[in-house]
Parts: structure tokens; C-alpha cells; sequence
């Protein structure tokens, strides 16, 4: 049985709530159901900048790190499964399923099997892929971010709506050393989407947040994530002359709306803010490290592959900034280049509905692969198009 702490704690409340487990099935924004499946079915193109992918900017090729232990901890958490578990868990590698993820908390579009209806040895397995394909940095905050679903759901008491037990884990395609598969974690404030091919890994879309980022009581009190996503971000934002303030700063004040987030994934969204071109040195590095921080979430030498990516298209990278720049402020970044999309955001109150204007509570984080990437689509595509993965 797995020791560590964190985990334990998490696997005893869901083999405490049980199978049985009261889960909320309605609600959600007017036709919000019937919206994103029509959106999900939509051919799948990516985010653009002007309605167009950007070509030959993701390749098949060897990476030199290994993602064995991955598939390994893939394979033992679906060895543990039961053949009906096994049946609604496992599906195929191009599925439509991966573009079926949702932040809201009802349970909506779930699918996969729930932590509440493992054992404890299949929650440990569960736990094991997702330490093996994450940073320890990754792993903590995933961590985190249920055990904060699990405050609100303290200071709430809607057991049905919120709790660190409603997640969903499921797998796409068989676990293989050369043929693509992937998996995806999925509940309220943290869906991962990750593929492997080969030795190569995307892990896009990825949704983060929490409400509260700060838990001031209950099981978790003392428990805050998202602190150095902000401050990093304000630390850049804070360098900006008022020359560089007058191209960053798009709009006075945060809306409390992400632009990437789901059923978003042929988002026509065109760059704003700065140029990193127009940043000077020091303000180059700040930005180069930001994004260092968010790519940090996948594992390291993937996070490094990742990071050489990004630095080929630094010139093409842009940061844009919403809200003011107070200790106090609420605010919305986004960093956007061909190759990687970054959204900080303060949001509303949801649990909390009495907070109608964005405050420092709420937070999501996105990240995403543009020009027909998320998902790894674009590597599945060279997949088939070329029959074989690289030699």
C-alpha cells in the first residue's frame, strides 16, 4: 500500500464516501450539455491566430527520454481493474472522449472511472501514473488543487457538488513503447490531458484552478497554490515602462473569463499585448522563466524539451496583461506563441456566489498547445499519414 500522506489522506475519503457517493447532474450554464457536445463534434483544427494552423511546427522524432515508467504505471493501474471497470476506462487513442473534458462541478461529461469507485490499490495505481508523468512540482499541485475541492466542499456542505474525491481517470489507447496512447484526468479545477508517443509526451490541454486558493480551515487549513503563478506574473508586469504598459495592458480591468478553456479547441484567438522583442533583458528573462514555470507542471526532461521548444519561438511570443497591478488587484494574463498558450486568471465567485466581481480566490490557470497540437493531434496525425512512429 502506498504511504505517502497525501495520497492516503485522499484515498480514505473516497473509500469512505463510497461508490454510493450522492453526485450532482444537473446544472451548468442554459443548454451547456447539448453546447459542448456540438462543439466537441466540430472537425478538430486547434487554436489559430487567424483561422489557419501554422505548419510544420511539431515533429515525431526521438527525444531520448524515456517514458517507460509511464506506460508501466498505465499498465498496472489497468491490470487492476475489473472488466466492467476496465470496459468504461479504457478507450481508443483518437477517441472524441479527450475533447470532452469540463471544469464545471456539476457531474456533467464525465466519463472514465471515479477515484469514489476504486479500491484503495487502484487508487494508489491511479496516483503512481500520475507521479511518474508529472514534476514533483506537478504532482504536489494536482494534489493541491483536489484537496481544495475538498475545502470548499467543507465550507459549502455540498458533498454532491464538490470533494477530492470527484475525479475521473481515463485511458486512451493501449499503453505501448511505440504506438500512441495517452490519459486524462478530469474533474472540477484539474483536467490533464496527456500523450505519449514514443519517448515524446504532450500534456495539453490542461486546466487548473481552485475556489479557495487559500484553505483557512478545515482538514487542509494552511494548504494556498497559485501563489507563485502570480507573482511571477506580476513581477513581470511591474518592469513594464509606460511606453511597454501601453502595448501589455489590453483592457483596465480582468473580465474573469478564460479564453482556452473547454470545448474551445478551434478558438480563433489572435496575439495581444507586447512583443517579447520589445522587452528588454532583464524583462526577457522574467518572461523566459514564467513560462519556465508553467511548462515546469510536466515532468523534466519532457518540461526541458518543452522549454527548447518555446525559446525557438520567442520572437513570436507575446504577453498581455488585464486588471491593475496593486498587491491587492485582480488580474488576467496570457502568454501566446505558435507553440504554447499560458492563461492566469482571477475569477468570480462559483461556490461562492457572492462574490459577483473577480477576487483573489478564484483562480484558473490554462495551458495549451496551439496550431493543431492540444491532445497531441498533430503528432497523431503524422502518425497515420506516415505509418510508423520515427526510427
Amino acid at each position: 500500500m502506498n504511504t505517502d500522506p497525501r495520497t492516503r489522506s485522499l484515498s480514505e475519503t473516497a473509500a469512505a464516501r463510497g461508490p454510493n457517493r450522492p453526485l450532482f447532474t444537473k446544472g451548468g450554464p442554459p443548454n451547456y450539455v447539448e453546447k459542448s457536445l456540438a462543439a466537441a463534434a466540430e472537425p478538430f483544427k486547434g487554436i489559430t491566430t487567424d483561422g489557419k494552423v501554422v505548419p510544420d511546427l511539431f515533429g515525431i522524432h526521438k527525444t531520448g527520454v524515456s517514458t517507460e515508467l509511464i506506460r508501466e504505471a498505465a499498465e498496472a493501474f489497468l491490470g487492476s481493474l475489473t472488466p466492467e471497470q476496465r470496459s468504461k476506462t479504457l478507450f481508443p487513442v483518437d477517441t472524441d472522449q479527450w475533447r470532452k473534458w469540463s471544469n464545471i462541478h456539476p457531474t456533467l461529461l464525465r466519463h472514465g472511472t471515479p477515484l469514489f469507485e476504486m479500491s484503495d490499490g487502484q487508487r494508489d495505481r491511479a496516483f503512481a501514473l500520475m507521479r511518474e508523468s508529472l514534476s514533483q512540482q506537478g504532482f504536489e499541485e494536482a494534489l493541491d488543487i483536489m484537496h481544495l475541492n475538498e475545502t470548499v466542499q467543507e465550507m459549502t456542505g455540498r458533498l454532491s457538488e464538490y470533494g477530492e474525491d470527484l475525479y475521473w481517470l481515463s485511458i486512451m489507447g493501449a499503453p505501448s513503447a511505440m504506438e500512441p496512447w495517452g490519459w486524462q484526468w478530469d474533474g472540477h479545477h484539474l483536467i490533464i490531458n496527456y500523450l505519449v508517443l514514443g519517448d515524446q509526451v504532450v500534456m495539453t490541454p490542461a486546466f487548473l484552478g481552485a475556489e479557495p486558493v487559500h484553505a483557512t480551515t478545515g482538514k487542509y487549513q494552511g494548504l494556498r497554490v497559485f501563489k507563485a503563478d502570480e507573482d511571477r506574473g506580476l513581477a513581470l508586469a511591474r518592469t513594464l515602462s509606460e511606453a511597454q504598459r501601453g502595448k501589455a495592458v489590453i483592457a483596465p480591468e480582468t473580465a474573469g473569463e478564460d479564453f482556452t478553456t473547454a470545448f474551445r479547441d478551434n478558438l480563433v484567438l489572435d496575439y495581444a499585448g507586447i512583443r517579447y522583442d520589445e522587452l528588454s533583458g532583464p524583462q526577457h528573462d522574467l518572461l523566459v522563466n514564467l513560462v519556465g514555470y508553467h511548462v515546469g507542471r510536466m515532468r523534466n526532461g519532457h518540461a526541458r524539451i518543452k522549454m527548447a521548444e518555446a525559446k525557438r519561438h520567442l520572437k513570436d511570443t507575446h504577453f498581455c496583461w488585464m486588471g491593475g497591478m496593486n498587491d491587492d488587484s485582480t488580474f488576467y494574463y496570457r502568454i501566446q506563441s505558435p507553440v504554447i498558450i499560458v492563461e492566469f486568471d482571477h475569477q468570480r465567485g462559483i461556490a461562492f456566489r457572492e462574490k459577483t466581481k473577480p477576487y483573489k480566490d478564484h483562480i484558473h490557470v490554462i495551458l495549451r498547445t496551439p496550431n493543431g497540437n492540444d491532445y497531441g493531434k498533430d503528432l497523431l496525425r503524422q502518425h497515420y499519414q506516415y505509418g510508423h512512429h520515427a526510427k
